[in-house]
């Protein structure tokens, strides 16, 4: 096998590969022996027919797709072993001589991975997020936290108020006639989850139970229905039941029932300030991360081949296939209840795709210019924590790893690091 490489514009390359004309032979050869249990003359056993008497009667094409799908396979892994360049696409074949007696030639064109050129990465100017934490957002947490704990009760002796859950009949009509799907019995709703259209469920305020009452509502004009976008209505209504959450005091008991800390009202309430400013300060590391390293990218200039991003788009159309499956749903089965098709999907997760490879050839590059890299120990301690993660020994995950599992760990590491390196030189404003 002989290779030439090509350098593209956009940071493609032009892979020429020859097979030689005595292994183009033993592929047409190989596809004989592979394919003659297919064929039958008159005079010859199945699979008994000499290839000579097969390409005489077919042409000697009959065997040139099977012999060139072989040597493409093994020529091209050859030639991207040999050719030195980190390949960051799947190739486009294009084959330029395929014939009995000759040698055979053909093209793969390929992306590699782009050079970056870094911009300013270093005292990146951020927003400061402030972590302090008020009182009202302490009671309001608590507020979740006794919600969380409350018991729905019957409510007999008042009318409907707001967050009550309710079941209520009702018939729905416009200019006096009722219209589809505008009835229902024992129809299950919350006030004020605004699952209705406005207005409707604000009027059932005040409601008794097994009263009749109507309830006047005009359906948004970009309402689903166009028979009824923009058209007033009378509900005739009548709230069957209702429900409420009654909320635990907050009190010593109260306290025991949901912490393991604290033991009063008091020590509570620092335990819930503590741990919102533990949250605040998580999210603003992580938002001065965001935004220093997006600034990073924003300053960087690359110059990504499509068939790269297009990879890309298809490893993560392929991720989020897998996690649908695991819900116990098919792709095409979410394609039909959300109206999209693959090729929509693919499109709307191109941005993001391209974004993900920019974003991780600057960490890269940032890592390099800083001359970040992982030592074996640091591989050793990161490994100790997956272990214990998954609780099981450090020796037996080993087991499931070669040497190219730990080259992208160590990558990945460095790209962490080079995150942290940019955000600690960032500076707050």
């Amino acid at each position: 096998m002989s290779l030439q490489v090509e350098k593209l514009e956009h940071n493609m390359a032009k892979l020429t590969i020859e097979v030689s004309a005595e292994d183009v032979e033993k592929a047409l050869q190989a596809a004989y022996l592979k394919e003659r249990g297919k064929i039958s003359l008159p005079g010859f056993r199945k699979g008994k027919v000499p290839r000579q008497l097969i390409e005489k009667m077919y042409g000697p094409e009959v065997f040139y797709d099977e012999a060139a799908n072989h040597m493409i396979s093994e020529a091209y892994g050859k030639a991207y072993d040999e050719c030195e360049l980190e390949i960051t696409s799947q190739p486009k074949i294009d084959v330029v001589q395929l014939e009995k007696g000759k040698p055979f030639i053909f093209t793969a064109e390929v992306a590699v991975k782009p050079e970056v050129t870094l911009g300013e990465y270093k005292g990146l100017k951020v927003d400061k997020v402030s972590t302090e934490v008020t009182q009202e957002e302490v009671d309001a947490e608590i507020d979740r936290e006794r919600e969380r704990n409350g018991r729905t009760i019957d409510v007999t002796d008042r009318a409907v108020q707001d967050k009550d859950q309710i079941t209520l009949d009702f018939e729905g009509s416009v200019d006096g006639e009722p219209f589809e799907g505008g009835k229902a019995e024992d129809y299950p709703l919350t006030i004020g989850s605004g699952a209705f259209i406005p207005g409707f469920e604000d009027q059932l305020i005040g409601a008794e139970i097994g009263k009749e009452m109507e309830v006047n509502v005009t359906f948004p004009e970009e309402y689903q229905a166009k028979e009824l976008a923009g058209k007033a209505a009378v509900f005739k209504c009548t709230v069957k039941s209702i429900k409420a959450k009654e909320l635990p005091e907050l009190d010593d008991e109260f306290v025991s029932d949901v912490s393991e800390k604290s033991e009063t009202v008091d020590e509570y309430k620092a335990e819930v300030e503590a741990k919102l400013k533990e949250r605040k300060e998580r999210e603003a590391k992580q938002k001065k991360e965001d935004q220093a390293v997006e600034k990073a990218v924003e300053n960087a200039q690359i110059d990504i081949p499509e068939p790269m991003i297009d990879l890309q788009t298809r490893q993560m159309a392929d991720d989020f296939a897998r996690r649908i499956m695991q819900q116990g749903l098919t792709v095409e089965q979410y394609y039909q209840f959300t109206g999209l098709s693959e090729e929509k999907m693919m499109e709307e997760m191109k941005p993001q795709a391209e974004k993900r490879i920019r974003t991780r050839l600057v960490l890269e590059a940032v890592a390099a210019a800083e001359n970040i890299e992982v030592s074996d120990e640091r591989l050793e301690e990161e490994l100790k924590k997956m272990a214990d993660s998954y609780q099981m020994e450090v020796d037996k995950l080993k087991e499931f790893m070669g040497e190219n599992e730990k080259k992208q760990m160590k990558e990945d590491i460095a790209v962490q690091d080079a995150v942290t390196f940019i955000t600690d030189a960032a500076v707050e404003e």
